[in-house]
Formats: structure tokens, C-alpha cells, sequence
């Protein structure tokens, strides 16, 4: 029979490198596509324009208004008292922003005129409305 020395004794160590690889990778995927799934939970329906200007910048805020009349600033759900907060909160450091507002073609009118007069209230000064494309 044979018996192992003191001295033999193997340590075995698990390699968690790998592991935490994937994981970073996946944590780094998640981050860049949890606002897609946010954006497509909110249903709006925009209304048809032939031509459209779209400005994708770093210095855009991204406003949906919902035919409940329900106003998402940047995806997060803002009571009407808190608008013009919220705007002075994000524009705190830079002045030259521009609000692209997607409203739902079945919002009341009056819904977007008081939501754009509290955010030139804030400070903003360009917007842009946000349409589907006619294709004709």
C-alpha cells in the first residue's frame, strides 16, 4: 500500500478570471440595451410627416408624451408639478441643449403646449417634434 507524504499534498485552485469576464461583458450588454426595452414599453403612435430632422447628439433630452398624457423625461416617468425641476436638474451644467419631444398623435394638444412652456420656463430654447416617415 501506498501512502501520500505530508509534503504531497496538491492545493487546486478554481480560475475565476474567465468567469469574471463574462460577466463584465454581459453587465456591459445589458447597460447599452435596457433603455431600448424601456423606450419600446411606452406606446406612442406618432403621427406621419414627409419630411423629418432627427438629432441624435450627446446634448439632447428625450421627451415622450403618451396619449394618457403620461410625460417621460429620458425614459423615467415625470409628474407635471416636477417638469421644470427636473429640466433645470439636467441642464445644470450645459446650456445648450436641444428637447426632442415624441408625442403621441392622440395627446391632447394642449398637453404639449404646457409641457413646452414649462421647459422654455427651465431653459429650453430648441426643440423638435419627432414624426414617422411618410414613404411615398
Amino acid at each position: 500500500m501506498h501512502f501520500r507524504k505530508k509534503r504531497d499534498i496538491i492545493i487546486s485552485e478554481i480560475n475565476i478570471t474567465p468567469f469574471t469576464d463574462v460577466v463584465l461583458v454581459l453587465l456591459i450588454i445589458f447597460m447599452l440595451t435596457t433603455h431600448i426595452f424601456v423606450e419600446s414599453n411606452i406606446k406612442i403612435e406618432l403621427p406621419k410627416a414627409r419630411n423629418f430632422d432627427t438629432r441624435d447628439n450627446i446634448s439632447n433630452i428625450k421627451v415622450l408624451i403618451s396619449k394618457d398624457e403620461n410625460i417621460y423625461i429620458d425614459w423615467k416617468q415625470i409628474h407635471e408639478s416636477n417638469i421644470e425641476n427636473v429640466i433645470r436638474n439636467i441642464t445644470y451644467l450645459k446650456q445648450n441643449y436641444c428637447m426632442i419631444i415624441k408625442c403621441d398623435k392622440k395627446a391632447k394638444y394642449s398637453c404639449l403646449t404646457k409641457f413646452m412652456d414649462k421647459a422654455k420656463k427651465a431653459g429650453i430654447t430648441k426643440f423638435f417634434l419627432d414624426t414617422d416617415k411618410v414613404l411615398f
